[in-house]
């Protein structure tokens, strides 16, 4: 017998002899679908689903914060239950038949079904228990793609990236699709462009420029490996980031301009915005105000249908004339941002807005009295 039967409560299930009208009157949901499971014949899979609803407890006995402690529970979902039985035993019948592929396809459906935030952990279980099948097929492969992308959200990067690696090397002479019909090597190298500009974001963070960029133009690489001109934009504009921060301007703006190409011809009007605002940053940190300027109004332009993305334009216009010391034009630019963000729900961006307002009246206001006081001197010394 499975190890998982061999160590439960004696009270965990009623005597699998009653039918099952008589156990359900005084039996948890729980017990009664672990009964179904075992009267029907279907022990392997009652045991995984024994452990998950152990590793169920085990993990809200571990993670005590208040997203984990509101979920409800695994054995109180009814449906959740009812379908990881129906699906497991549909697998665990197909395995007796030697039905390899009906195998995936149950354990795949179950990984597809919890896709919630808070099923990930299920979701994580039943993708790798298709992947890890030896007799491999297209949704082995596919169950490669699916966890890379979720432990990228995870951010696991290392997870991550071994997943994305495996699928590519399986999937490399296939011509195998996902079930939405992506090419699945392309699908992996997508993913792992991704991964690996979250590896350099971390070297970057310590100051390891070399290895940050190295990292960036791994991942440049890989996108255009994946023919996929979002992908490649996205990559182009990371490595410029990399380098502004390196504080190679030249370089940034090479691959800003890149990334700015490709989100045209995309008409990508998010990209864009982002690369203008970068373009403008590495411009003014040359000194070169006026064209960092312009950069600015162009982004101006085309975020009038992206509040948040306004806000920031204003904000960063207001920026370049305050470092002139156009304290009455950067004010202006900042009560902008100010008005836009007060419809926003975001508050530390309207707090940063009202700070910067302040900040600009302050020192056109000291201008001002300096500037009062001095005539005064001047006027007071022409009578003297």
């Amino acid at each position: 017998m499975n190890e998982p039967l061999k160590k439960h409560d004696g009270s965990f299930l009623p005597d699998i002899r009653q039918s099952s009208t008589q156990h359900s009157i005084t039996s948890s949901l729980k017990q009664n679908i672990c009964v179904e499971m075992l009267q029907e014949g279907f022990h392997r899979s009652y045991s995984e689903l024994f452990f998950l609803l152990l590793s169920d407890q085990s993990r809200r006995s571990a993670d005590f914060s208040l997203a984990v402690q509101l979920q409800t529970p695994l054995d109180q979902h009814q449906d959740k239950l009812e379908t990881i039985r129906r699906h497991l035993s549909s697998a665990e019948q197909a395995e007796r038949s030697g039905y390899w592929l009906e195998v995936c396809k149950q354990r795949m459906f179950l990984g597809r079904f919890f896709s919630a935030p808070e099923d990930r952990w299920l979701s994580l279980h039943f993708y790798h228990s298709c992947a890890d099948i030896k007799q491999g097929s297209r949704l082995t492969v596919e169950a490669r793609a699916c966890l890379a992308e979720i432990y990228l959200q995870q951010g696991k990067l290392e997870q991550a990236k071994q997943q994305a690696e495996l699928c590519i090397n399986q999937a490399e002479f296939s011509g195998w699709m996902d079930s939405d019909g992506q090419p699945l090597r392309l699908r992996a190298l997508r993913a792992l462009s991704t991964i690996y500009t979250g590896l350099a974001a971390a070297s970057l963070d310590a100051a390891d420029y070399d290895e940050g960029l190295k990292l960036l133009h791994q991942s440049c690489s890989i996108a255009t490996e994946s023919e996929d001109k979002h992908s490649e934009a996205g990559a182009s504009y990371q490595l410029g980031l990399g380098y502004q921060r390196a504080g190679d301007h030249t370089a940034a703006k090479q691959f800003f301009n890149r990334s700015m190409q490709m989100c045209g011809t995309l008409q990508d009007t998010e990209g864009l915005g982002k690369c203008y605002k970068a373009m403008a940053k590495s411009l003014h940190s040359e000194g070169n105000d006026a064209e960092a300027i312009r950069f600015l109004e162009k982004l101006v332009d085309i975020c009038v249908m992206m509040p948040r993305q306004l806000v920031e334009a204003f904000l960063s216009l207001g920026h370049v004339y305050f470092t002139q010391g156009q304290y009455e034009r950067a004010s202006e630019f900042f009560l902008k941002s100010y008005e836009l963000s007060c419809d926003l729900d975001d508050v530390a961006l309207l707090q940063e807005a009202q700070v910067w307002v302040g900040s600009a009246r302050a020192h056109s206001t000291v201008r001002e009295y300096l500037a009062d006081d001095v005539d005064r001197d001047r006027r007071s010394s022409g009578t003297e």
